[in-house]
């Protein structure tokens, strides 16, 4: 095939994606808006317990990203039926996953007042953490639905639930942050009860669509079949021996910013409020990037079921090369707002300089980043996915974590200097991941 055919394809599988993904930032860019307008102590409660949440909502992501490639070499063979199968194991395995999440989040909790943040905050972050721990369950829930659909390529199922999702979340926020009419002012509270409800509520459009769904019911066969059950204990092994390693990666990327949260507290309020808005805008490239990469692992595991090297290789090459575009363009739009950015979040001076302040470095990290995260979806595209766990190790616990602590404070950069630590951190990975997907398409 052209290079020209990859791209299309790719835009065709990717845009749905990336749309949904968008309607995702959108709500981490409203709660901000309004939370931080609300007051800034609670944007800088926000901050810290979202910090800690993205990291285990991105592991459980990670995690159900293991059904991807296995739906996708499934559907290639035409094996619609084993891919209802693989499905019923992916609900399993991701509830267990979700309940396990929710344990080790209510496990911290006990020690959430040992984490070194500023007193005034702590009657902000427990109840506000205490709800949004409740969503994890929900969220394996849906990822569940998501990988699926993404899996067969039809990608705009994920798209419309995430729209709609979010649009009833920012309806929420709106009226339970400030107290709209009858309704009371309940602040940060009320941004954590807006999202329990509207995850529930996407996970129930999941189960109406793939119960109900006349495209479905081939897959439905295997859903809901009492037979196979050696084939249903082998998926589940499978999806799991994918869906651990790429937990672990995702989780350790999202640790190199997520426990950077634990020292920007150490900073004060101000820094863990302008931490918040740049996470937010950092959240909205790295989710446009992952929706082009989840594109590039779909159609890869689809060539990678047919035994077509060259279509692996090719579109690696092909989503690299629209990831550099997006790069380019995504960077040029916020080199042009950097210095209004944190005036759209907040009235506070300090918080809106010191945002401004952080994006040569953020800036800086958006090659890594687009990088890393195209080729590790290539080598989940063909299922190798052990190397992930040490890539991950080196790159975000061994680089990235010592290398912001290092700019931070001994060389007392304050938040600019954690977010220098970034670029080292996901360029080494990006890399890495470049090189062993190189070698493993030249092997296979």
């Amino acid at each position: 095939m052209s290079y020209r055919t990859h791209y299309t394809a790719l835009a065709r599988l990717g845009l749905p994606i990336v749309v949904g993904q968008l309607g995702m930032m959108l709500v981490g860019f409203a709660d901000t808006l309004m939370i931080g307008h609300h007051s800034t102590q609670e944007l800088a409660a926000a901050s810290f317990v979202n910090n800690l949440m993205v990291l285990a909502v991105v592991t459980g992501i990670g995690f159900s990203m293991g059904l991807t490639p296995v739906v996708g070499a499934l559907c290639g063979q035409k094996r619609l039926e084993d891919a209802g199968v693989a499905l019923r194991s992916a609900i399993k395995a991701n509830s267990g996953m979700g309940l396990l999440l929710t344990l080790l989040a209510l496990l911290l909790y006990l020690f959430i007042d040992r984490l070194g943040q500023p007193d005034e905050l702590l009657p902000l972050i427990r109840p506000y953490y205490l709800i949004v721990s409740a969503t994890l369950l929900p969220v394996m829930w849906f990822n569940s639905g998501k990988q699926f659909t993404d899996g067969i390529a039809l990608t705009r199922y994920g798209m419309w639930i995430l729209l709609a999702g979010n649009g009833l979340n920012i309806l929420g926020n709106w009226l339970l942050i400030n107290g709209i009419g009858p309704l009371p002012e309940l602040g940060l509270r009320g941004a954590g009860i807006s999202t329990l409800c509207s995850r529930l509520a996407m996970v129930a459009a999941y189960v109406i669509i793939l119960g109900r769904g006349r495209r479905f019911a081939p897959y439905r066969v295997g859903l809901f079949s009492g037979k196979h059950h050696e084939e249903k204990r082998q998926l589940l092994r499978r999806l799991c021996q994918l869906g651990w390693p790429m937990a672990m990666q995702s989780g350790m990327e999202t640790a190199s910013f997520s426990l950077t949260a634990i020292m920007v507290g150490w900073l004060g309020t101000v820094a863990l409020a302008s931490h918040q808005i740049m996470i937010v805008i950092s959240q909205f490239n790295f989710m446009m990037y992952l929706g082009l990469g989840t594109a590039v692992s779909i159609r890869i595991s689809h060539f990678y079921g047919q035994g077509d090297t060259t279509g692996v290789r090719q579109t690696a090459s092909a989503g690299f090369h629209l990831m550099l575009v997006l790069e380019v363009l995504l960077s040029l739009l916020l080199i042009l707002l950097h210095r209004e950015i944190g005036g759209w979040f907040t009235d506070s001076s300090e918080v809106t300089a010191m945002v401004a302040s952080v994006f040569i470095a953020f800036i800086a990290y958006q090659f890594g980043d687009g990088l890393q995260i195209n080729y590790a979806n290539a080598l989940r595209g063909i299922a190798d996915v052990k190397v992930l766990v040490v890539i991950a190790f080196i790159a975000y616990f061994i680089i990235s974590l010592p290398a912001s602590y290092l700019f931070a404070f001994p060389l007392d950069f304050g938040l600019t200097g954690i977010w220098m630590g970034f670029p080292f951190g996901l360029t080494s990975a990006g890399i890495m991941l470049w090189w062993r997907f190189r070698r493993k398409s030249k092997a296979s």
